[in-house]
């Protein structure tokens, strides 16, 4: 493995790379993915993360640097950073995988382009797209199709608006960085799904008893899994898309309104040159990871959320050349070529844990039966935890993972799907 990785070492340029997740939130995947990565392609790899993530477990990485958002200001932190910029000596790349981060350089890349290299975005835009509401606006100014939303600024614009709302609703946060530690008080989720008025004007109170509700009250678009689509790629210096896949959300965790935790690769024209155009017009630079919901009532792909960094799912989009968007932008930052390439159609990627929570809440909704779980998963080509080269993080995902799942399977579904799995197993003359 040694002579391997020397070997990947001198194809690439050697340049390290830090990856940057600030949020302390549930176990994230993203950051080991991108350590993965780039580590079998011989980048040296560092992090700066909570101190209990199973990033810090890879094999891969040179080094881990302990810090999260609740350390400090943002002054405390992009100190911090400056300081492991120094410590890693050479020039990194600079990969924000969390909302926190993107944030954090999009405010002072002026100050980290000194110690770090990254893709130079427009002033502000990083900011803007990750703001919801923001974002919204940029959606109408550009023609760009995305759900009618409203921004409530105290209870009684919430009262006005459900004067003429049609239930569900769906609530979210507008600001990450402001609204981090109102949704860590009230644990709430970020996305919700309210069907009634009394549901709405609950939910609003708690934020708003926890400090700045923050919030917009978003149209919610009806249909099942198969509506909802992504886009991740990577944007050059003239924001030409040099990468870009498409692909749907099989599953998601929270259900139904969470990140993707089974995936699959599927050709989307529409999305991908909706996606180009706008990225294009706003000067867009570096990976992107943005997701649709197509609405049946009208025929349109409506976009619902902009994330201007790696997203989580991007090792779901994997070219027939191991290509990805975290390779194409460190080729592309080191001056080398991004070599495009298409993947398998139907190609799937799974998070194990997360997966399996969402599972279960979907089984006990009678929306996922055994037989039909199963076959979701006969496609998965990787896993966001488990690798054979790097197991280390996998088993600590494992422990941590377990209490979980017996509690959710203790409330309904485990005698159910017990059963279903003793008829499916007994169809197929196994039992």
């Amino acid at each position: 493995m040694v002579n391997k990785r020397s070997e990947a070492r001198k194809e690439s340029s050697g340049v390290p790379t830090l990856v940057l997740s600030l949020g302390r939130s549930p176990i994230q995947h993203g950051p080991l993915s991108v350590v993965r990565s780039l580590g079998r392609f011989g980048v040296p790899m560092y992090t700066v993360c909570d101190s209990g993530s199973p990033v810090m477990k890879s094999r891969f990485l040179e080094k881990a640097f302990a810090w999260s958002a609740d350390e400090g200001s943002m002054e405390d932190t992009l100190g911090f950073l400056l300081d492991v910029g120094r410590q890693i000596g050479r020039r990194p790349v600079l990969i924000p995988t969390d909302d926190l981060g993107t944030i954090l350089l999009d405010e002072h890349a002026n100050v980290l382009k000194e110690r770090f290299l990254f893709p130079q975005q427009p002033q502000g835009l990083g900011r803007s797209l990750s703001n919801k509401k923001e974002m919204y606006y940029l959606c109408k100014r550009m023609d760009v199709p995305t759900p009618e939303a409203a921004f409530p600024m105290s209870r009684e614009d919430v009262v006005d608006y459900v004067r003429d709302a049609a239930f569900p609703v769906v609530m979210k946060g507008i600001d990450a960085w402001s609204h981090y530690g109102t949704l860590r008080e009230t644990g709430m989720d970020r996305v919700l799904i309210l069907k009634s008025t009394s549901e709405l004007l609950e939910s609003y109170g708690k934020l708003e008893a926890a400090g700045s509700p923050d919030v917009l009250l978003q149209e919610y678009i009806p249909g099942g899994p198969e509506s909802v689509w992504m886009f991740n790629g990577y944007f050059d210096e003239g924001s030409n898309c040099l990468l870009g896949y498409t692909g749907q959300k099989i599953r998601q965790h929270p259900p139904y309104t969470g990140f993707t935790t089974l995936g699959q690769c599927v050709d989307n024209e529409t999305v991908e040159n909706v996606t180009k155009r706008f990225m294009k017009e706003l000067g867009y630079r570096g990976t992107l990871d943005i997701g649709y919901r197509y609405d049946a009532r009208d025929g349109k792909y409506k976009l619902l959320d902009v994330n201007p960094r790696m997203g989580g799912t991007f090792r779901l989009f994997v070219g027939e050349n191991g290509m990805d968007v975290a390779r194409a932008l460190y080729l592309d930052l080191t001056g080398q070529k991004v070599d495009d390439s298409p993947v398998r159609p139907g190609r799937r990627w799974v998070v194990e844990n997360y997966d399996l929570f969402s599972s279960i809440a979907y089984a006990r909704d009678g929306r996922l039966k055994f037989g039909s779980w199963v076959r979701s998963l006969r496609d998965v080509q990787e896993g966001a935890w488990f690798a054979a080269d790097d197991l280390a993080p996998a088993r600590l995902v494992l422990f941590s993972s377990i209490g979980k799942c017996f509690v959710l399977l203790a409330k309904g579904p485990l005698l159910r799907w017990l059963s279903a799995s003793q008829r499916w197993l007994s169809s197929r003359g196994r039992i």
